[in-house]
């Protein structure tokens, strides 16, 4: 059996839109479910997080409201699979692989954390531009 992923409180709380304190709070007052480790730190099963995904962004099923957590209107997305995620400080590098075709896209740390983003993963890359140039090879 697959083990459950587990995120850091900090990681949980960037993910939930919510402050460490606010987080550290709710274990405390068992609002959120959690496991320690052998070293007695709390780790915060992915199920809890999607347990209180905000319900008021959609309504359904837990896969409905993951999937609709952000909408967004633009046609140009292109569908591809994350091959790297490379964070540091305030940035992260992501890079996508769609078709023999790679993208990097340069997005905030914390945009990186919320979407969960690891190798492997699929994910689409918007492409919202005034201007496209056309070079020939």
């Amino acid at each position: 059996m697959k083990s459950p992923a587990l995120h850091s409180p900090r990681e949980a709380a960037k993910i939930l839109g919510v402050s460490y304190p606010t987080l550290k709070q709710w274990i405390y007052h068992n609002k959120i479910r959690t496991m320690k480790t052998p070293g007695g730190h709390h780790r915060v099963p992915e199920s809890e997080i999607d347990r209180l995904l905000p319900k008021k962004l959609g309504r359904g099923n837990l896969a409905t409201r993951r999937g609709d957590f952000r909408r967004i209107s633009g046609r140009n997305q292109l569908i591809g699979r994350v091959l790297e995620v490379k964070v540091e400080g305030l940035l992260a590098q992501v890079r996508l692989a769609i078709g023999e075709q790679q993208i990097t896209a340069i997005i905030t740390a914390d945009a990186a954390r919320e979407l969960r983003l690891k190798p492997g993963d699929r994910a689409a890359a918007l492409i919202k531009a005034t201007e496209v140039m056309i070079l020939r090879s």
